[in-house]
């Protein structure tokens, strides 16, 4: 059974569709218990989902995440915090399921003026007792404004700091793509690629990526998708650990940088390329991959250039799916792993697994031979989870 839908998004199996109401159901909840309009509940709210208080199985739980992730941060661009709260000019109703907090004391009325007790009016050993449980309180508060003021240093450190590297990192990935065509090398690069003992392949680097290969050795290529935000160098190392953390210019950048698996190569071309990136909230790198999972999006986005730094190429998008990393012993289709085909039988096998994990079919096939690439990035939807593009390259014609 096909076409299940909830809150505007398509789910291909029945068991995601049903997965998908339990989130509609817990956001409800979470909605019915939170008054948006208060920056404080909202703002607590954002902390929670962070901490891993509420789990989501769907995508509907990302979409949720976004939501909650801008209106608090726009309640704390106008300086509120968790303990703000806006005067509401009326009595704030019970939610569904709650009951009003008794007021303390129900049973005493209520006097105009409290009647205030003189500390003379004890004995002095009293006194004492008093006037020490007095100080210990006072201590308490002290000790409690003290630890308070570091977390609160803490969490306004945090989000200085994630807002520094994500303003640096936009700032220099736009200093970058200026350098992209740049002509300010003379001369020609080449790049020694070992084929075997007896033979060397000397490969051009293209004029347009000369002046940022100069810069790092480590640059493998380019990727863009028009009108969206995905517009990065993409790097390679012989591990796949460096670049999570490091950014074009090896700083470390909790953005990181999109790379090419260790495992691939763009000379000797394999089958399937695969770059990661990250699932940023402020939507750095990958951080809006995941809207691939609306037809629509992706329709209006079908096309996808990848430049190596030897040759320019533009890929069709042909399955987009929700996997996640399986343990080793698991008998499983793992997309991960499928870099090269070494047969048409191969090749037609793992095209049926993504076919059917695809959210939607996009009518796009690929016949052996034909070359792939493969974006990847995390997806919340489930532990190790991953949100996964797969697009065939466009032969150009003659």
């Amino acid at each position: 059974m096909e076409g299940f839908e909830v809150s505007g998004r398509r789910f291909r199996t029945e068991a995601d569709y049903k997965a998908a109401l339990r989130d509609q159901n817990k956001i409800e909840k979470i909605k019915a218990q939170v008054n948006m309009e208060q920056p404080g509940e909202v703002i607590t709210l954002y902390a929670e989902i962070g901490a891993g208080k509420y789990r989501f199985e769907t995508v509907l739980g990302n979409d949720f995440d976004d939501e909650i992730y801008e209106l608090a941060q726009e309640y704390k661009r106008q300086g509120y915090d968790k303990d703000s709260r806006l005067p509401t000019g009326k009595k704030k109703k019970s939610k569904p399921g709650q009951t009003q907090k008794p007021t303390k004391n129900p049973g005493k009325k209520a006097s105009a003026k409290e009647k205030k007790v003189s500390l003379e009016e004890f004995d002095k050993e009293m006194q004492k007792e008093i006037l020490y449980e007095l100080k210990k309180r006072e201590k308490r508060r002290k000790l409690t404004v003290v630890i308070c003021s570091l977390i609160a240093v803490l969490c306004f450190g945090y989000f200085g700091i994630y807002y520094y590297f994500s303003d640096r990192t936009q700032t220099e990935y736009e200093d970058l793509a200026q350098l992209k065509g740049n002509s300010t090398l003379t001369g020609t690069i080449f790049r020694e690629i070992h084929h075997s003992e007896d033979k060397t392949i000397e490969l051009e680097v293209l004029e347009e990526y000369q002046t940022l290969y100069n810069k790092n050795k480590k640059l493998i290529g380019w990727l863009k998708i028009d009108d969206t935000n995905i517009d990065y160098p993409v790097m390679q190392t012989a591990n796949n650990e460096y670049y999570l953390d490091h950014n074009f210019d090896q700083e470390y950048d909790k953005n990181g940088s999109l790379f090419l698996d260790k495992d691939c190569d763009v000379v000797h071309r394999n089958t399937n390329l695969i770059i990661y990136g990250h699932h940023m909230k402020s939507g750095r790198m990958f951080g809006n991959l995941n809207q691939y999972s609306s037809e629509e999006y992706g329709k209006k986005h079908s096309l996808i250039q990848f430049d190596t730094i030897y040759e320019k190429g533009t890929y069709e998008v042909m399955y987009v799916f929700r996997s996640r990393i399986y343990n080793e012993d698991e008998v499983v289709f793992k997309y991960y792993q499928f870099f090269d085909a070494a047969s048409e039988k191969e090749f037609e096998s793992n095209m049926q697994e993504m076919a059917a994990l695809s959210l939607y079919d996009t009518g796009v096939t690929a016949s052996f031979g034909d070359e792939l690439l493969t974006l990847s990035t995390c997806d919340n939807s489930e532990a190790d989870g991953r949100f996964v593009v797969v697009a065939k390259r466009v032969r150009e014609e003659n």
